[in-house]
C-alpha cells in the first residue's frame, strides 16, 4: 500500500471498519437517523434513544467505505451517553476539523479524530467521513429548537 493510502486509512480506520462500535439494527426502539449518499451509495441508519436530554443508546447498521463506516462507528461511540448539547458540541468539533475550521489542539476527541486527517488530503472522501455526522448533527440541532 502506498504512503497516501496508508495515510487514508490508518489503524484506527480499519479497526472500525472491520468491528464497528454498536453495529446493530435496533428496529423499534427510539429514533432512527437515516443517513445516506446517492452518489456513493453509502447507506446507515442511526438508531438512537434519547431520556431526559441524554443519549442513553446509540447503535447503527447500514454499509458503505471503509471510512464512512469507521466515521459512524466512532460517533456511535462518542456520542453514547452524553447530553444532546454535549452530542452537538461534538459533532461541530468533528465537522469543523474535517472543514479544517477546527484546530488539532482544540479536538475534543483527538486520537479518534486524527484518524480522519487523511480526508484533508482526499476531499473526494469528505462526504464519507462526515456522512452520519452531518445527519447526527440535524437531529440534534432539531431536538434543542423543538424545547
Amino acid at each position: 500500500m502506498n504512503s497516501d493510502l496508508k495515510k487514508l486509512y490508518p489503524e484506527i480506520i480499519k479497526a472500525h471498519n472491520d468491528v464497528p462500535f454498536h453495529f446493530e439494527k435496533r428496529i423499534g426502539e427510539g429514533e432512527v437517523i437515516k443517513a445516506y449518499n446517492p452518489i456513493c451509495g453509502d447507506r446507515f441508519e442511526l438508531y438512537i434513544t434519547v431520556d431526559q436530554h441524554k443519549i442513553s443508546q446509540l447503535h447503527f447498521h447500514g454499509f458503505g467505505c471503509a471510512i464512512s463506516k469507521a466515521a459512524t462507528s466512532i460517533l456511535t461511540k462518542s456520542l453514547e451517553g452524553k447530553t444532546i448539547e454535549e452530542a452537538l458540541s461534538v459533532c461541530n468539533n468533528f465537522l469543523g476539523f474535517i472543514n479544517k475550521e477546527v484546530h488539532v489542539d482544540q479536538l475534543i476527541l483527538p486520537d479518534d479524530f486524527l484518524a480522519f486527517s487523511g480526508v484533508h488530503d482526499f476531499p473526494e472522501r469528505y462526504d464519507c467521513a462526515t456522512l452520519a455526522w452531518k445527519e447526527m448533527k440535524k437531529f440534534l440541532e432539531s431536538m434543542i429548537a423543538e424545547r
